[in-house]
């Protein structure tokens, strides 16, 4: 069973090991390094509930297995929307746990939050990411050409949205 919780103090060591190690956080997500207590810093902080951002455990079956996480943003100071991703453990990835998680997610910010609009971004090359955010409703928006720089190259994104009144599988 999937399921998202807050994250916990006995979660840090394994949290901090996946943001800060370029092989558990695969291709995609590996941008250099930083700082390796930042996250801690934050929990101790606010527990990574902040008012602009939340991180949530992913657990399967009661174990941590990665996170998810909103980011509040805004087009307009009276327009906020929240921009969605995961992280997960590489042995808990191609089983559709990620898609799983993300769901869960945004169930719960539709159900907390008056937001109209949540979005989503990946590398043009993450087609598994495309397609679970295809499976939960998500729309392709487009492609914002050299959005990030990784690995010595700048890499294009693609941006997806869910609106509050879109229909979801």
């Amino acid at each position: 069973m999937i399921s998202l919780r807050p994250i916990a103090e006995a979660d840090l060591p394994t949290f901090g090991e996946l943001v800060n190690d370029p092989e558990a956080l695969g291709e995609f997500q590996w941008f250099g390094w930083g700082d390796p207590d930042r996250f801690r810093r934050r929990w101790a902080e606010h527990g990574l509930l902040s008012d602009d951002q939340w991180v949530f455990a992913v657990t399967a079956d009661g174990e941590f297995v990665g996170f998810v996480a909103a980011t509040r943003k805004a087009a307009r100071p009276t327009a906020p929307y929240w921009s969605i991703g995961v992280q997960l453990l590489p042995t808990a990835r191609g089983r559709g746990i990620g898609t799983q998680a993300q769901r869960l997610l945004v169930d719960y910010l539709f159900a907390h939050t008056p937001v109209m609009r949540l979005e989503a971004d990946t590398d043009t090359g993450n087609l598994a990411e495309q397609r679970a955010l295809e499976k939960l409703g998500f729309t392709r928006e487009g492609v914002h050409r050299a959005m990030v720089f990784r690995d010595g190259a700048w890499r294009d994104a693609v941006y997806y949205s869910l609106l509050r009144t879109d229909h979801r599988p």
